[in-house]
């Protein structure tokens, strides 16, 4: 640990992983908070479950599976070797594993918003001659915003939390991938690195009670929009 300046390096660090995993997370998780919402299909219960599939996976095999899969000799990391990009111990793979392991929460609080706004609008929509896609973007979006930001909250807390998909699939590479939770776990094996597990321990909690404080607020508000209170 480098003092205080490598440590507001790892901080700054994490938070360009959490914003790089909801940059790539947010249209996957709509898209599919959408499907599970509205879409009527055969296979939506296995497509429920593969989505929460994460949550109670132990971190680690979702880590080791993300590695089979882009590992250079994998079939997507053969794919992406072609053009010249590879995610093993870059800081791009932790932020594909910090995505992977936050989409169920996204999904599940994009799904409640996009389940409460009432069909009964849109269908109004379309009968004045709304077309399926301005109905969409009208309608569904605007009502289900809170909750799509209070999943992107909650989704970016989780990623600034994530370790053992991030260790497994990437490694812990200072300047690279050592986010927050693998910089305390590397100081905790330093005989003197008390001070630094406390300071980065205190960046850690507080920034994911910010963004859970965020993430209740906008809660609150879709539920206070819902009832036009």
């Amino acid at each position: 640990m480098n003092g205080t300046g490598g440590e507001a390096a790892i901080v700054a660090l994490t938070l360009q992983v959490g914003a790089a995993a909801m940059a790539a997370a947010l249209p996957v998780a709509f898209l599919l908070a959408w499907l599970l919402a509205r879409g009527r299909f055969p296979g939506k219960v296995v497509l429920d479950a593969l989505v929460h599939l994460p949550l109670v996976l132990p971190p680690v095999v979702t880590g080791w599976l993300l590695l089979i899969a882009f590992a250079p000799d994998g079939p997507l990391g053969a794919l992406l070797a072609r053009i010249g990009v590879s995610l093993i111990f870059r800081w791009t793979g932790a932020a594909l594993a910090a995505a992977v392991m936050a989409l169920p929460l996204m999904v599940r609080a994009i799904r409640l918003s996009i389940e409460a706004v009432d069909p009964r609008l849109e269908a109004a929509a379309r009968t004045l001659g709304a077309g399926r896609w301005r109905v969409f973007w009208t309608i569904t979006v605007p009502l289900s915003l809170p909750g799509v930001l209070a999943g992107l909250v909650l989704g970016f807390a989780r990623s600034i939390g994530e370790f053992g998909a991030t260790i497994t699939f990437v490694g812990n590479v200072p300047g690279e991938t050592q986010t927050l939770p693998l910089a305390i776990y590397s100081a905790l094996q330093s005989p003197d690195g008390e001070g630094a597990v406390t300071r980065l321990a205190v960046a850690s909690i507080a920034l994911a009670l910010a963004a859970l404080v965020a993430a209740e607020w906008l809660a609150r508000r879709q539920g206070r929009g819902r009832h036009g209170v």
